[in-house]
């Protein structure tokens, strides 16, 4: 999994510096081949060597949330890696409240200015992907940028 991940890193290293990072969005699907003890009930965003991969993905690359399929669930399933919550067999994944804003206005604020790098629109795609999460963002949040 480490491997496979360093060389997707250096991959999308050398397209942003190409600038041709666009091309790339919401393109990227984690396929994680992670083997459980049978009868292992946890969820892989439970498994701390799992969890801890992506802190490290997120520190290294910050700006990835651009780059995830949002559409198959993976902005999803890559905040799940990185905020704390639980499951419900009722109501699904459940995001602890405090945490989960702190994870989204840290990514708005990263992507914002990584977007405005590469000469890239931000403000719908921030919109979209903050509803991902269950909020709704309006113009004045854009004016503290």
């Amino acid at each position: 999994m480490l491997q496979q991940g360093a060389a997707q890193g250096a991959m999308l290293q050398q397209g942003a510096a190409q600038g041709a990072i666009a091309s790339y969005e919401q393109q990227l699907h984690f396929d994680i081949d992670y083997t459980l003890e049978p009868g292992d009930p946890r969820e892989l965003s439970e498994i701390p060597e799992v969890r801890l991969w992506f802190i490290r993905l997120d520190t290294r690359y910050p700006w990835l949330p651009f780059l995830l399929d949002w559409k198959t669930g993976e902005f999803a399933r890559y905040a799940a890696m990185l905020v704390p919550h639980q499951f419900s067999t009722k109501e699904g994944i459940q995001y602890n409240p405090e945490a989960l804003e702190i994870f989204l206005m840290h990514k708005l604020f990263a992507l914002n200015d990584w977007l405005q790098q590469q000469g890239i629109p931000s403000k719908s795609r921030l919109q979209s992907m903050a509803q991902l999460l269950g909020y709704e963002l309006d113009d004045a949040f854009f004016e503290m940028f």
